[in-house]
């Protein structure tokens, strides 16, 4: 039996050693100076134009959210149509029901105003949802 695992054992020693021989490289890579412009914060291969910690309107990351909720109920979604000739009915209407939940949430957060990007006055609740 531990003959089986001698294949595994030595695939896994390999990846230790690689990744060690790897961060090793990288570490020492970095060892050498390169003065102000080394240390600079970039994005994309450009440098800032402004500070970098600014304010963000709540909004976006309710866009966020809401984009998650509703791909999460696609990956839901999808086994339903590769079984749904073996459920029968059963399940066609449990998933009917599910739809109808996202469909009713995703109508609540229309109507609220939860999918509007642009900016809001200072009277208005950030995002439109209360």
């Amino acid at each position: 039996m531990p003959q089986t695992y001698l294949p595994i054992l030595i695939s896994a020693g390999i990846a230790i050693v690689l990744g060690a021989t790897l961060l090793a490289l990288s570490w020492a890579a970095g060892l050498k100076t390169g003065g102000r412009v080394k240390y600079s914060t970039y994005e994309s291969g450009m440098p800032l134009l402004d500070r970098s910690r600014k304010r963000l309107s709540i909004a976006f990351f309710l866009i966020a959210i809401d984009f998650v909720v509703f791909d999460i109920e696609a990956a839901f979604l999808y086994p339903w149509t590769v079984v749904v000739r073996d459920g029968g009915w059963p399940l066609f209407w449990a998933v009917g029901v599910f739809l109808a939940l996202i469909v009713a949430g995703y109508a609540y957060v229309w109507r609220k105003g939860g999918l509007e990007v642009a900016t809001r006055g200072a009277g208005q609740a950030a995002g439109g949802m209360r």
